[in-house]
């Protein structure tokens, strides 16, 4: 393709939530809104569609059809990894396999007891409730849930002082699904409660390729399989980022090209989106060189680094870190972050030749 269709400013990546990363170019709340309804058509229906994370669908589609063969409730399911790589997906395939309704609900929102009752309440015999980001429950919150997942009651209060009583309502036998990308905050009492644990691992280029080819099929998209294989080695093993580099991908081949993502349109969009051959984006260079600039390489502690760049803790602990490790870019070690001589290499920077990490 003509270099010439490819001239144009440069695009900004616009943030929405805290934690979330949007690698797209500029988009209007119209946009956003619009992508947000291609992800739910996007969603597969039924675990045969479901692509990746084989043993995770593998094993729940046995729990699934084991509780149907028995005319009972799926146990309580706990579904923990990073974002973007189908928890909330894999929620809604549990409650459609099982023929229930799905409630959906977060950590952060359940803020009174009251809120938790309303919702278990109007659960029906088997309905699902997902409650997403469910390390952030309000310890109130999350106390009322040990009777309702045991015994499937709750208690309610009435009175006050001295004539305070506590009266236990049944509710009907239900199956809690919580999403987490952060296992470790869970209090015991609660983990030990789930009767399914399921960890997910980031996706393999090749099953990255196929989600977008489906994902272009169903949006109409033309695509070459060079293309979705380009799109898929640089979507850093997130079926949500590939999904949506394709739908921005999609817009320059509309106004730079003639519709069709070839590999060379994929790879000028995924230039102008800052996303390298390894899928890494601006913010995750800026890590590293930050490191081999301001901490001679490390290792560096976390609220050091979080400090120097600017940026929560947080997001760099559970939103860039679990990438950079999982491709040995960045080491954690007991004095702090590192960088790896794969980072060197591929920031095109000279190793250096004394040791890292000593104090002579």
């Amino acid at each position: 393709m003509a270099r010439k269709k490819h001239e144009d400013q440069s695009a900004e990546d616009p943030s929405t939530k805290p934690g979330e990363r949007v690698l797209s170019a500029d988009v209007d709340a119209g946009a956003l809104s619009r992508d947000r309804d291609e992800d739910a058509a996007l969603r597969p229906h039924s675990f045969a569609e479901f692509v990746g994370q084989r043993k995770v669908a593998e094993n729940l589609a046995v729990y699934v059809q084991a509780a149907r063969k028995r005319g009972d409730a799926l146990d309580h399911v706990l579904l923990s990894g990073p974002p973007g790589l189908g928890k909330t997906t894999l929620a809604f395939l549990l409650a459609r396999e099982m023929g229930s309704e799905v409630r959906i609900t977060s950590g952060p929102v359940l803020e009174r007891k009251g809120d938790l009752v309303g919702i278990l309440t109007s659960l029906g015999r088997g309905d699902v409730l997902f409650i997403d980001e469910i390390h952030r429950l309000q310890p109130v919150i999350e106390e009322s849930l040990y009777p309702a997942m045991e015994d499937f009651r709750i208690e309610l209060v009435t009175g006050a002082g001295a004539g305070a009583r506590a009266i236990p309502l049944p509710i009907e036998r239900f199956t809690l699904v919580g999403a987490t990308t952060r296992t470790g905050q869970l209090g015991s009492p609660l983990l030990s409660r789930f009767g399914i644990v399921e960890t997910f691992e980031f996706y393999s280029p090749a099953d990255l390729t196929t989600i977008v080819k489906r994902s272009a099929r169903l949006l109409g998209i033309p695509i070459e399989d060079a293309g979705a294989e380009e799109i898929g080695r640089r979507a850093r093993g997130t079926p949500r980022i590939a999904n949506r580099l394709l739908r921005r991908i999609r817009d320059f081949a509309d106004v730079r090209g003639d519709g069709r993502v070839t590999k060379d349109l994929a790879e000028y969009a995924l230039g102008r989106l800052e996303v390298d051959a390894a899928g890494l984006d601006a913010g995750d260079r800026k890590i590293l060189t930050t490191i081999v600039n301001r901490f001679d390489g490390g290792p560096v502690g976390i609220d050091s680094l979080a400090a120097s760049l600017a940026e929560d803790r947080d997001t760099l602990e559970f939103v860039y870190e679990p990438y950079l490790i999982q491709e040995g870019f960045l080491l954690r070690t007991p004095r702090g972050r590192q960088i790896t001589r794969r980072a060197y290499d591929h920031l095109g920077l000279p190793v250096p030749s004394r040791p890292q990490g000593t104090l002579f």
